[in-house]
């Protein structure tokens, strides 16, 4: 498989921002699974540099009275998917990103070990930009020809009842065809994408 857009687990289509919060996967593990996630800091406000602060440990909790909710927090993902395109990367892939938290796919628990984590800038339950579909396709695609990836799945699918995004909103059918003409790898489905429930109701 060709590993061309990679170095050391560093998409070469992304701004590297490194994260302090990861740490060594199991041994031997399959890097099977993609979790989408959606965040936006403050809360429904795009362009800024809270997310970047929060995956560095460098956000200053005072700033904005939502961050009281969650003043301490050490979290990280492999992606985040900016409203326009920018895609940033904050963890190598080779690595285990704090993204998932309690979760389970198939049977398996602890989600973090075995996946990736990707999130898209925005809010539950209201509709991402083009731009961010169009970067999020060309991110699978590059993921799916270097690792055995089977599955693609929210964070509501893997912490069903905890987390509902990325949302009812997400487009997944529209990314479902887009992977189709370019992956058409067999997943546990013979799909690129996974047959999903429907997002849960209960707040994250």
């Amino acid at each position: 498989m060709s590993t061309e857009p990679w170095a050391n687990g560093w998409w070469a289509e992304a701004r590297a921002i490194p994260s302090p919060n990861f740490g060594p996967r199991p041994e031997g593990i399959a890097l099977d699974l993609v979790v989408l996630h959606s965040i936006s800091l403050p809360p429904g406000e795009y362009g800024g540099d809270g997310i970047e602060r929060l995956f560095t440990n460098t956000l200053d909790w005072d700033a904005h009275p939502y961050y009281d909710q969650i003043r301490g927090t050490e979290v990280s993902a492999h992606f985040v998917i900016r409203r326009d395109g920018e895609c940033l990367q904050f963890v190598s892939v080779h690595d285990r990103a704090w993204h998932a938290g309690r979760s389970s796919w198939q049977g398996r628990d602890n989600c973090n070990d075995y996946s990736i984590g990707i999130e898209l800038e925005g809010l539950e339950d209201t509709p991402f930009d083009p731009p961010q579909y169009a970067t999020l396709a060309r991110l699978l695609q590059a993921l799916g020809a270097t690792w055995p990836i089977r599955g693609i799945v929210g964070h509501e699918h893997v912490a069903p009842g905890r987390k509902r995004d990325p949302g009812r909103a997400f487009d997944w059918a529209g990314l479902g065809a887009t992977l189709q003409r370019c992956w058409p790898r067999a997943t546990p489905t013979a799909s690129p994408l996974p047959e999903l429930p429907a997002a849960p109701g209960a707040q994250a």
